[in-house]
């Protein structure tokens, strides 16, 4: 208890000063003598406080966030709720990538959401010294949740495979996490509110070499509407990370006859790990 008040502020009366103090020294005794209540007047000794009404609902944040009561039992109301993502989901084999997967969450940022079977985060080896960038997903992506697992999946893998890879040693995600309807284009407020996400993958996973698979991964990385067909094949530069821009799989299923071009993009980025051709 302070023994003294600022001069500036206004000094009770002599009486009510002196009753004050009698007031405290009246409490410390009944404390000193072991008195833990005091009746409050107007409700007759003996009598029990009304019981407490109901309490008030809580909210499902306020309920998840709970930390368990000393001595609760597992299961009981009180306890944490289980973390919703865990680092055995797909994309999600590192704390840094999780910790991406967490803030993400169940997205609602953008109406790609309401079409959604599936949000397709990422794939792969979250060591990967070389990761693809895509445009988005579709609807076998969408079914199964893990992106280029279509026709134009089944393409990539085959690059992969050809660059002396296994599709399991890289790290394969997209610029948009939920598929467009009908396969459509991404759209600019789509692309804005999943590029964070995708520049957080890349910075938890520190990738050697971004393959950046089309004309969306393209533009989106390297902020530059040039067309695909005089970006691809030279070296650019991503968040200090080496990029090589080359045509999307899609793509090179419909203009089979491009399909060279893109091996040679790609053998750019074998000669970066010191990877020759398979000869025949």
């Amino acid at each position: 208890m302070e023994k003294s008040v600022s001069s500036s502020r206004k000094q009770p009366s002599p009486g009510l000063a002196a009753v004050a103090g009698e007031a405290v020294r009246h409490l410390e005794w009944l404390r000193d003598a072991g008195v833990g209540e005091i009746p409050v007047p107007g409700r007759p000794a003996g009598r029990p406080a009304p019981a407490p009404g109901p309490p008030a609902p809580r909210s499902p944040a306020g309920v998840a966030g709970a930390a368990a009561a000393p001595g609760a039992s597992p299961g009981a109301g009180s306890a944490p709720a289980p973390p919703r993502y865990a680092l055995a989901d797909k994309g999600c084999g590192s704390p840094e990538l999780l910790a991406v997967r967490e803030r993400l969450g169940e997205c609602t940022r953008c109406k790609l959401a309401g079409g959604r079977k599936k949000l397709v985060f990422g794939v792969g080896n979250p060591r990967a010294e070389l990761m693809f960038v895509g445009e988005g997903p579709g609807g076998d992506e969408d079914l199964q949740g893990e992106p280029f697992v279509g026709k134009a999946g089944q393409l990539l893998t085959k690059m992969i495979e050809a660059m002396g890879f296994a599709r399991s040693e890289v790290y394969i995600a997209n610029v948009v996490k939920c598929r467009p309807p009908e396969n459509r284009d991404p759209e600019a407020d789509e692309i804005e509110a999943c590029e964070p996400f995708l520049a957080a993958q890349i910075a938890a996973l520190r990738p050697r070499v971004i393959v950046a698979l089309g004309r969306f991964a393209v533009q989106t990385l390297l902020r530059d509407g040039t067309p695909i067909g005089r970006q691809r094949g030279r070296w650019r530069e991503y968040q200090g990370v080496r990029c090589m821009p080359t045509f999307h799989p899609a793509y090179l299923l419909r203009s089979p006859a491009e399909k060279g071009k893109a091996w040679d993009d790609l053998k750019q980025v074998m000669k970066e790990f010191g990877k020759e051709p398979r000869k025949g």
